[in-house]
């Protein structure tokens, strides 16, 4: 084995880093003399400077991208070659020609109806078990966050364990029932007809995490005399629940709604580390890469792209504006 010195091995990428650092730099004092020569004040000057950066990130890792990914969606492009513009052709190919791509698009779109409103109720029961006064509390918090904290492909690998048809850790406990009904142990992710229960399952490890934390922030912000008036009034548990913690909880419950959508119609790493059948189709963030690393369809991947994208887009809206009927915040004029 060749041994290479510091300089062989990383030279080059310092010898960048140090340029682009100083080219920064540069532009830096440009723009503040620049802007100082034109009159501006020399406070105001030093903020553009300063930001310049962070502008420069924004239309070189983000902006471009973004506009290149949409140029790319109407071209072919294998990246070994210069890209051809072909018009919509990959829209075409994508809605009339591709099956895979609405297998994709009905197990991603199923996947997000089943994750998010099961997810959402779940950490919301979680969030109301942990904000009770109980002994240990804080112990219980720490304990229910700790799945959270995991790898995702770490938690991916362990549920495609737990899953598996032959040696897993649901199926063993199932089979009691299996013998009691003389049924075959379930196939889970490697028949067509499960693949869809079996990531929604997978997808409950969730409520042990980040939603059941934002729930509980919001449960502690849920003003105390509320609850003294609901008392007075001979409110109980459950009447309590519907009239003052949910609606008062409502913007919190708004924003893991929103969030969860986004994340579901774009999950990729389970997936990615999860092989299921071809029939069943895949989800459409695994569906992108493939088309773009495995067969070098860089224009028609950015096309799918851009379709999830609008998707996603479209969603979002119709969650805003129904946010007006079910979504209370405290001092709005109505």
């Amino acid at each position: 084995m060749i041994e290479l010195s510091f300089w062989d091995a990383y030279g080059s990428t310092l010898l960048h880093w140090i340029l682009v650092g100083a080219a920064i730099g540069l532009s830096m004092v440009l723009l503040n003399r620049a802007l100082v020569a034109f009159g501006v004040k020399r406070e105001t000057a030093t903020g553009y400077a300063l930001v310049l950066p962070w502008l420069l990130g924004l239309g070189i890792w983000i902006l471009y991208p973004f506009a290149r990914s949409l140029y790319l969606s109407f071209t072919q492009y294998n990246i070994l070659q210069p890209a051809q513009w072909i018009g919509t052709d990959n829209y075409v190919k994508m809605f009339t020609g591709d099956k895979q791509f609405w297998l994709s698009l009905r197990l991603t779109i199923l996947y997000s109806l089943f994750n998010v409103p099961l997810g959402t109720l779940g950490a919301l029961g979680v969030a109301l078990i942990l904000n009770r006064d109980i002994k240990g509390i804080g112990v219980w918090r720490t304990i229910y966050y700790l799945p959270a904290v995991l790898p995702v492909v770490a938690v991916a690998l362990l549920w495609r364990w737990m899953l598996s048809p032959s040696s897993g850790l649901i199926n063993f406990l199932l089979s009691p029932i299996y013998a009691a009904l003389d049924m075959e142990p379930l196939a889970w992710f490697t028949d067509p007809d499960l693949v869809l229960p079996s990531f929604v399952i997978m997808g409950m490890w969730g409520v042990f995490g980040a939603n059941t934390i934002i729930l509980l922030a919001g449960l502690k912000n849920v003003p105390r005399h509320l609850y003294d008036v609901a008392d007075l009034d001979g409110a109980n548990q459950g009447q309590k629940l519907r009239y003052v913690t949910i609606p008062m909880l409502s913007p919190t419950l708004f924003y893991v709604v929103i969030t969860g959508i986004i994340a579901s119609l774009q999950i990729f790493t389970q997936a990615f580390f999860i092989e299921i059948p071809r029939r069943a189709g895949t989800f459409l963030n695994v569906l992108i890469y493939r088309e773009a690393f495995q067969f070098r369809h860089m224009g028609y991947a950015s096309a799918i792209a851009w379709f999830q994208l609008i998707l996603i887009l479209l969603i979002t809206l119709l969650v805003f504006k129904s946010s007006a009927a079910w979504v209370y915040y405290e001092g709005e004029r109505r």
